[in-house]
């Protein structure tokens, strides 16, 4: 496997107007020759999707909904970062792409990090023109506030949800081209594998969620924008259908997956209430910009009601640990933070599983109206679900599987190793290194999708020719036989144990050995008991149905397959990378007060994994990180 970058010579913050200059462009009567598949309607997507259409190209647009405007993306809530400086509060494109790389522990590439921040302050005005309805101050103008990692206000938002506002602005625009016939979109449809002709992306099989129709697609690119693999945990803050198989498909097929160890570890989540769940429920990062996170001083204390606890009897433990950055602190760090105080037997809550979240400072210094007006849905939400009012008593948080850093792997014009495979937004290995900076998802997808997909997409398409191949070529025959094959087996199995059951066991092994501590002991654990469980799988699974129709426990048995076999390559992953940086924290590589730390001669690097075969183990390569800009540290929010 040859893993070409692609970046651009020159200086840092030349290389991507540079690149978009010398990027082959097709002209617009050639266009209309070429079809583009994308996979997914998120922010990515979506996004890309609209833009492609809207530059002549013929799309297909994939999506398991039943709408695009129920993509995950539209759960994300807290905002979108922007480097405008509006404050003039000593934000800069250089500080958004500085933070981004310190944020993510120095483990991603400088490039594609200040094109990041570049187009950051494109995506504002963008979504400002589409009518996203972003908050605004009694002036008028845009008001943004400050998300965990960086001491500047960044982070724009939209009453509600931001992730919400957002998708409505690209699916008004994809819905135009739709309405153009430029894109043709499929609801319903999931992506089964990918088709690869001569080393080349050339189409998908989907199965219809509806009927079960199994179909051939081909076009002469496909768009990868599926998003993450947080479930692999079972229990985390992603809808529930949320799953790693277009990704791993093509995986399976060539394509190089990336640190698929760094997940991220979100703090503020409403705890576990029980074994019923099937999913957690995310609170926005932002409540912590008035909200301070304590627990009690004394383990005997964690038992009773906070208004009970006084104040000399609270640990602030953020604010002691990180004067700097107090209750900012970035994810990685507030999410261990909490782990240790529950872990001394300090949390709170049932189980002893959670940390409180306390507005009672900021009520009295600036009202309960101010604080309902800024985050009145969340203390809503919060409610609904827990039964308490968190304006007369603290919120209870714990961490949660979130936002996943790896993906496949991509270069510079996000592509991945199978020529014609472009993978946008989370489901690459992202702009993020080792942690990823709360509100920087959204502004990564739309990124992707918006500017830098549509110019880069070029340098491809102008060397091949328009047409796709056949779809009853053999091909496309062989890989559509194959998925029939493999959903047969699975239909056919009459085992005892449903597909539901086999996920539960296997994110209870994947947060016990690979959450948000790890060693090596129990990741050769981990590993033994997936392929334990694997096997048992093979063995009793129960799909009820047959699969001619409707079965949404045939989806879930593909899933949950996909989730065992990338459980076990993660845990491979984080098991060769010995060294603590962000959200991968290994017991063993830890200060004597329990800060991650790097091994940067033997460890920077992206870790690429190229599939082997069934059954054998995937080969391990390295794309050197080169950091001309930035001076390797210690990080420190202290």
């Amino acid at each position: 496997m040859i893993l070409d970058s692609k970046i651009p010579e020159g200086p840092l913050a030349d290389k991507w107007e540079n690149h978009r200059f010398s990027s082959k462009l097709v002209n617009p009567a050639n266009k209309r020759k070429f079809k583009i598949i994308v996979v997914g309607s998120g922010l990515a997507g979506g996004s890309a999707a609209a833009t492609l259409g809207e530059l002549g190209y013929n799309v297909d647009c994939f999506c398991y909904q039943d709408t695009p405007r129920r993509a995950h993306s539209i759960a994300a809530q807290g905002g979108i970062n922007g480097a405008k400086n509006y404050q003039n509060d000593g934000d800069s494109i250089h500080r958004l792409f500085y933070d981004t790389i310190k944020g993510g522990d120095f483990r991603s590439r400088e490039s594609n990090v200040h094109r990041l921040a570049q187009n950051s302050v494109n995506i504002i005005d963008q979504c400002v023109a589409q009518g996203v309805p972003f908050a605004r101050e009694y002036g008028g103008l845009l008001a943004n506030r400050s998300f965990g990692g960086a001491q500047v206000s960044r982070t724009f938002y939209a009453r509600g949800q931001t992730g919400q506002q957002l998708l409505l602005g690209a699916y008004s625009a994809l819905s135009r081209q739709i309405a153009t016939g430029q894109v043709k979109m499929h609801v319903r449809q999931e992506m089964l594998d990918l088709i690869v002709v001569d080393g080349h992306a050339k189409g998908i099989i989907t199965r219809n969620l509806a009927t079960g129709e199994m179909k051939v697609w081909t076009a002469d690119a496909v768009l990868l924008c599926t998003g993450g693999y947080g479930n692999v945990y079972y229990l985390s803050t992603n809808a529930i259908g949320c799953n790693v198989t277009a990704n791993f498909r093509a995986y399976r097929r060539g394509a190089g997956f990336a640190n698929p160890c760094f997940t991220q570890i979100h703090p503020t989540c409403i705890p576990v209430a029980g074994d019923h769940q099937s999913k957690l429920t995310l609170m926005s990062e932002s409540l912590r910009n008035d909200g301070r996170v304590w627990v009690p001083k004394n383990a005997e204390d964690a038992g009773k009601a906070p208004s009970e606890i006084p104040e000399d009897a609270r640990d602030y433990y953020l604010e002691r640990k990180y004067p700097s950055f107090g209750n900012l602190a970035p994810r990685d760090i507030s999410s261990r933070s909490a782990k240790e105080a529950c872990d001394e037997g300090r949390g709170v809550g049932p189980g002893g599983r959670g940390v409180y979240l306390d507005f009672e400072d900021s009520i009295n210094r600036l009202g309960e109206n101010v604080i309902s007006e800024r985050y009145g849905n969340l203390f809503d939400m919060y409610e609904r679900i827990t039964g308490e009012n968190a304006y007369q008593r603290p919120m209870r948080i714990y961490p949660a599987i979130h936002y996943t850093m790896g993906g496949l792997w991509v270069d510079y014009n996000l592509m991945s190793t199978i020529p014609g495979c472009f993978v946008l937004g989370e489901a690459n290995f992202s702009d993020h290194g080792a942690n990823r900076l709360g509100a920087s998802a959204l502004m990564q997808g739309l990124s992707d999708g918006y500017f830098v997909l549509p110019y880069t997409i070029g340098n491809y398409l102008t060397t091949i020719s328009p047409g796709g191949i056949d779809p009853e070529g053999a091909a496309a025959r062989e890989t559509l036989e194959s998925v029939k094959e493999r959903v047969s087996q699975m239909v056919s199995a009459k085992g005892k144990r449903s597909s539901r059951s086999y996920h539960k066991e296997l994110g209870n092994i994947m947060w016990e050995y690979a959450g948000m501590a790890r060693s090596e002991k129990g990741l050769n654990k981990a590993i033994g008991e997936i392929q334990d469980l694997r096997d048992d799988f093979n063995k009793n699974l129960l799909v009820t149905g047959h699969g001619e129709e409707l079965n949404m426990e045939l989806e879930r048995s593909g899933r949950v397959r996909d989730f065992l076999d990338f459980g076990e390559l993660l845990c491979r992953d984080a098991l060769t990378r010995n060294e603590s940086c962000g959200g991968h924290f290994r017991e063993e590589y830890q200060t004597a007060d329990g800060e991650a730390t790097r091994n940067d001669e033997d460890f920077s690097h992206a870790a690429v994994w190229e599939y082997k075969g069934e059954g054998e183990t995937p080969a391990r390569h390295e794309e050197d990180l080169e950091f001309e800009n930035v001076k390797l540290a210690v990080r420190s929010y202290k």
